[in-house]
């Protein structure tokens, strides 16, 4: 995976405002690749060594959280973001439109 491909995926990451998410899917659309979302998400397990990306906002396309990251619901609940109660983000409140 090349440097620019990562950094492409972090620059839409950094623009998702606070209190809402986006989805993998939603990401490599984005960018120009529908059909990698799991390139997504391996850039989001990586993004730490790249700097400070808000990737508590990404989830799938279900609404569901990294399994095993605890902060990450914490930290959407401090921006306002709402779950359903099968434990899923709210998508219908708060999915980012990638304006």
């Amino acid at each position: 995976m090349n440097e620019e491909l990562i950094y492409e995926i972090l620059a839409v990451v950094s623009e998702i405002p606070c209190g809402k998410v986006a989805t993998y899917g939603q990401i490599a659309a984005l960018i120009g690749r529908p059909k990698n979302s799991r390139l997504v998400g391996r850039v989001m397990s990586m993004a730490g060594f790249f700097g400070e990306y808000p990737c508590h906002r990404v989830v799938n396309c279900q609404g569901r959280l990294v399994p095993g990251w605890q902060e990450q619901r914490e930290l959407l609940c401090d921006e306002g973001i709402t779950f359903r109660k099968n434990g899923n983000v709210d998508l219908m409140k708060h999915t980012w439109n990638g304006n």
